[in-house]
C-alpha cells in the first residue's frame, strides 16, 4: 500500500536469515501449513489454526497490502507472516502487527531479524514504530521490549468481549543510538 510517496509493501527486505516478500494469494496453503498448529496460537485470542479463522485473516492481510510472507533465506521455505499497519502521516508512526513465526524458529532469532528488517526500514520514513500486544501474550510483550520498544499504552479491543491489549513504542533515536543493532541509518 502506497501512503503518500511511501510503499509499505517493499519486496527487497532481507538478510542472512529470511526474506520478507509481498504476500499473494498463492501463499495461502504454505502459509496455512505453519499456521495450522494450534501451539503458535495458546497465548493468542484468536484460534488461528482454524482453516475458516485464518481464511478470514490471510484475506486481511492480502487487503491490506502491507502484509509479508516471511522466508527462511536458506531453504527458501514460507516460516510466516507479519504486517505493517495503521501508518499516521501526522504522528510520523506506523504499526507492525500480525507476525507469527513456525515454532521452530522460536527462540529469537527469526523474530529479531524479521522486526531488524521491518523496523529498519520504518525508520527510513517515520520517527516511531508502534506494537500492539494482547495483555495475555507474554512471549511478544517481552521480545518487543528487547527491541527497546517501552509500553506506552493500555487499551480495550472489541473481538465479540472486551480484551486488554497494551502499545509499545519505539522512537527511532532510541533503535539509532543502541550499540547493538546495524540500523542502516545515519546516526545523528
Amino acid at each position: 500500500m502506497r501512503e503518500g510517496n511511501i510503499n509499505w509493501q517493499p519486496g527487497n527486505l532481507e538478510n542472512n536469515l529470511v526474506s520478507l516478500l509481498p504476500l499473494t494469494e498463492h501463499d495461502f496453503d504454505r502459509l496455512y501449513s505453519v499456521a495450522s498448529d494450534p501451539l503458535l496460537w495458546e497465548q493468542h485470542p484468536s484460534k488461528r489454526y482454524e482453516r475458516n479463522v485464518f481464511e478470514e485473516f490471510f484475506a486481511g492481510a492480502i487487503a491490506s497490502k502491507t502484509a509479508f510472507v516471511i522466508r527462511d533465506k536458506l531453504s527458501g521455505e514460507a516460516i510466516g507472516s507479519t504486517r505493517f499497519y495503521e501508518y499516521n502521516e501526522a504522528e510520523k508512526s506506523i504499526a507492525i502487527r500480525y507476525t507469527f513465526l513456525a515454532r521452530r524458529c522460536w527462540g529469537g532469532r527469526y523474530n529479531r531479524a524479521v522486526k531488524e528488517l521491518m523496523i529498519n526500514y520504518a525508520f527510513h520514513h517515520v520517527d516511531k514504530v508502534i506494537f500492539h500486544i494482547a495483555a495475555t501474550n507474554l512471549r511478544s510483550q517481552i521480545a518487543t521490549a528487547r527491541f527497546g520498544a517501552i509500553k506506552t499504552n493500555d487499551f480495550f479491543v472489541q473481538t465479540g468481549t472486551e480484551r486488554l491489549s497494551y502499545e509499545y513504542t519505539l522512537y527511532k533515536d532510541i533503535w539509532i543510538n543502541s550499540d547493538s543493532r546495524d540500523t542502516g541509518l545515519p546516526t545523528q
